[in-house]
């Protein structure tokens, strides 16, 4: 964060816990507005546990604590109808397309909560994700299930930002891509700074998450242990001994 930068997320001392079980000590975690934010860790650090907490989505038993500042309002008591109807949008690791319909209704889908609204062009927003994702207009009429993994990752993140999120938040991108699919997703990752939507990315893939990040937060064992301006964290010894020496092979969590 730099000074007088508009801050989209704050969370102030956010735990988590499964039953009597802690998985995520208590954090401080900022993003502002239309930067990309990256938490990157081993698999188990707690990662998707935070992402679940801030979407108001933690498993059955789980339950969560802190103060979670989202657009100047304290949602941390809200549902997650409410989370995303303020613009908190979540990908998830698993991507849960619908995979017997189409791209284009799929997409479609994404925007449902704008229509729902009465949001006037919100159809817009589809010629902007193709743009985005020439690949999708071409696939337009298949099916999202006989996609490669690629374009279904592509999908996901296109269905997410047809709801015009202020906050994209991102589970572990890369997860079972050959390298230069990866490569391709974090290009697109990067690009969206443009549009102004702020990203909250969790990943295992060190290198490429701290190449595209302004800002980063290593978290191991439910923990913090370092943070600040991504390209230092890629210098920092203890990021390069235990992360950059496996990211470049890691692609799953």
């Amino acid at each position: 964060m730099t000074a007088g930068e508009d801050v989209v997320l704050s969370v102030q001392g956010l735990s988590a816990h499964y039953g009597k079980v802690a998985a995520l000590d208590p954090l401080d975690l900022t993003v502002g507005q239309g930067r990309i934010v990256t938490v990157i860790g081993a698999n188990g650090a707690g990662k998707s546990t935070l992402l679940n907490a801030l979407m108001g989505a933690l498993p059955q038993r789980g339950h969560s604590q802190g103060r979670v500042l989202f657009q100047g309002q304290a949602i941390q008591d809200w549902d997650i109808e409410r989370r995303v109807g303020l613009g908190l949008t979540l990908v998830p690791e698993r991507r849960e397309l619908f995979a017997s319909m189409s791209v284009h209704d799929n997409l479609l889908l994404g925007g449902f909560r704008l229509y729902r609204a009465g949001v006037r062009g919100w159809r817009d927003t589809l010629d902007q994700v193709y743009a985005l994702f020439p690949r999708l207009r071409e696939r337009a009429d298949q099916a999202a299930g006989t996609l490669s993994g690629g374009e279904r990752q592509m999908l996901a993140v296109g269905r997410a930002l047809m709801a015009r999120p202020s906050l994209l938040m991102l589970d572990e991108p890369s997860l079972g891509l050959a390298p230069r699919v990866v490569r391709e997703i974090f290009q697109t990752i990067a690009q969206l700074r443009s549009t102004g939507v702020s990203i909250l990315l969790v990943e295992q893939n060190a290198r490429a998450a701290l190449h595209v990040a302004d800002t980063g937060y290593v978290l191991e064992t439910g923990s913090v242990v370092l943070q600040g301006d991504a390209a230092t964290l890629a210098t920092h010894p203890r990021v390069i001994e235990s992360y950059l020496g496996l990211a470049g092979t890691q692609q799953s969590s």
